[in-house]
């Protein structure tokens, strides 16, 4: 774990990259951008920017594109829409109307003109992030655990530096839909990263450890993104920026505690709203009987 000194804070800007077409969900997503849908009843996105705060973040950097105004919109005020709920009565939905919107000059939106990849949207962060570590939430990988997983990797990263990334376990018949970890070392939940391939088949597939969407990365990433190198799928591949940092910094992956839903497919978003209302004290019962209601008898 050598290399980390110096670093002392978490990471002051969180990179989310929100400009995907959600054609998995189409044609929910015709007029809907993807993170607007909802997993129990708040947006996707906002599981994301929570996830960010809770790691320290001050800044966070959505990367939008055309159509997706409505992420940003989310997260500013609604004075209209409180005022009328207070006037009804319903002083709780007003307060839930406020709390979603952020603290003045927190979020920052730079447009991604082109869909050219993860890289490429991380890239068009550059400006906004400047030149200090910087964390990258996918909302797509909703996590669920005992803690924020990118509050603890950014605990870790005091130690670390470099490069820290999020990793998992997955099935070998899976890792050709993943960045996968040629790993080395394993102290506790750090695991040395010695290579990283994307989208291996399974047979040359380095291990069965999956890349999840949590990092925490130094600007000089930055720096190899803009070198334009396309890779898998024709398209500018973050992974292949973090490979390119093996060597020149530490670069280890974090096993992460909790489960992972991916948003991105239709009965990942299904199975995370199940979960995260049984996971609520408000849904939970509910959720069981209509669980229980469905449920084919033996």
């Amino acid at each position: 774990r050598a290399g980390g000194a110096g670093v002392t804070a978490p990471p002051r800007a969180a990179v989310i990259p929100v400009g995907g077409l959600g054609t998995r969900f189409l044609p929910a997503t015709r007029a809907v951008p993807k993170e607007m849908l909802p997993v129990a009843d708040r947006p996707l996105i906002e599981y994301a920017v929570e996830e960010a705060r809770a790691a320290g973040a001050e800044r966070i950097v959505l990367v939008t594109a055309r159509g997706k105004s409505a992420v940003v919109d989310h997260f500013d005020r609604a004075p209209e829409l409180e005022a009328a709920l207070e006037e009804s009565g319903a002083a709780d939905r007003a307060a839930a109307a406020r709390a979603a919107a952020a603290p003045p000059g927190e979020i920052l939106a730079v447009r991604q003109q082109a869909p050219l990849g993860l890289g490429h949207a991380v890239w068009c962060a550059r400006r906004a992030v400047g030149e200090e570590p910087f964390a990258v939430v996918l909302p797509d990988d909703l996590i669920l655990g005992p803690g924020p997983c990118l509050a603890r990797m950014a605990e870790a990263y005091r130690e670390t530096g470099g490069v820290l990334l999020a990793a998992m376990p997955v099935a070998r018949a899976d890792v050709g839909r993943y960045g996968v970890i040629d790993p080395g070392a394993r102290d506790g939940r750090l695991v040395e990263v010695r290579g990283l391939v994307e989208k291996p088949s399974p047979e040359s597939a380095p291990s069965d450890l999956a890349v999840v969407g949590r990092y925490v990365l130094p600007p000089r990433v930055f720096a190899e993104l803009g070198r334009h190198r396309r890779g898998a799928g024709g398209e500018i591949q973050l992974t292949d920026a973090l490979a390119a940092c093996i060597g020149a910094v530490p670069v280890h992956a974090w096993l992460f505690e909790g489960e992972r839903f991916d948003c991105g497919d239709r009965l990942g978003f299904l199975e995370a709203n199940i979960a995260c209302a049984l996971s609520r004290p408000d849904l939970a019962a509910g959720a069981r009987a209509i669980l229980a209601r469905r449920a084919p008898r033996p």
